[in-house]
């Protein structure tokens, strides 16, 4: 039993499909297979990527539908040469002579091929010639779960993570690795992690400071984030990914972290001092200890 697509954030309509496939696949004594693409195709078929942004990274991805339930995962690499591959070529060398596809599900409204030519009414009529069924799924059954990737990123730039976890059935997260800072924060007490966020694709939130539980060395630790500029101590545009582990002692340079985000506690702000800085973070520290006390 075969799906494809690229299933970027592997949402809860998403989800729906990845079920209709596992259920098929047990009920005919299958195989639960989907068929993905690394890189996303908007990075190949655009000539100006630079506004592209993905929810999940590859290794994301992969374990997401691994949670899913899927059986097994073909990532195809997406060249400019497979990108001219024709809707009856993906069909005839991809799901049949590669896969041996016999029961293929898709979402509604599915494309593929060179421009994107290939539909339901192409797999369908291709079907009797090549020995396999397709399913289509209904409208109304992704539908009615009023979610999409485009939902998902609009509700992130906005900062409402809560949202996107709805539509995710899952926290977001940021992974990267702790690189050296300017280490102002140790100054005022609260000595933050500098992220360098492993893909550079990866959608961001909006700024603002964030309850993030941490996934560091097999543990899991409260945290707060700031994602934003630091007005107060700098004077730049360049966007930044700081956390601030709330029970954490060792040393983190150069180790790599998974960060899922629970809630925004409040927009980033310019303050008139450093003490008042370090007060609002007192604050935002016991707000964040008590959004997490749930959690951790």
């Amino acid at each position: 039993m075969v799906t494809t697509g690229t299933f970027d954030g592997v949402h809860l309509g998403h989800q729906a499909i990845l079920k209709r496939l596992i259920e098929t696949a047990r009920r005919n004594n299958g195989t639960a297979i989907v068929i993905t693409f690394h890189p996303h195709p908007r990075l190949v078929l655009q000539q100006n990527s630079t506004g592209v942004e993905l929810l999940n990274t590859l290794e994301e991805r992969i374990q997401n539908l691994e949670n899913a339930g899927v059986d097994a995962l073909l990532v195809i690499p997406f060249t400019q040469e497979f990108a001219q591959w024709s809707s009856q070529q993906f069909i005839a060398d991809l799901l049949v002579n590669t896969i041996g596809t016999r029961n293929l599900v898709i979402g509604y409204d599915h494309h593929f091929g060179r421009n994107r030519e290939g539909s339901f009414e192409n797999l369908r009529l291709s079907g009797p010639l090549y020995g396999f069924q397709v399913e289509e799924i209904p409208a109304r059954d992704v539908d009615e779960l009023a979610v999409s990737s485009t939902q998902v990123r609009k509700a992130l730039h906005r900062g409402d993570v809560e949202t996107a976890a709805q539509f995710l059935g899952y926290l977001y997260q940021i992974e990267g690795c702790v690189g050296m800072g300017k280490q102002l924060g140790r100054t005022i007490g609260f000595p933050t992690a500098n992220i360098e966020i492993s893909d550079p694709v990866k959608l961001v939130p909006a700024n603002g400071v964030y309850a993030v539980s941490v996934a560091i060395e097999n543990k899991v630790v409260k945290g707060m984030m700031n994602i934003g500029t630091n007005p107060t101590v700098e004077r730049t545009d360049t966007r930044k990914i700081e956390v601030h582990l709330l029970d954490w002692n060792g040393d983190l340079y150069n180790k790599c972290i998974q960060i899922r985000l629970h809630t925004r506690i409040r927009d980033e702000i310019r303050f008139n001092s450093l003490d008042e800085l370090r007060a609002q973070l007192e604050k935002d520290r016991i707000r964040v200890a008590d959004v997490l006390n749930t959690y951790i």
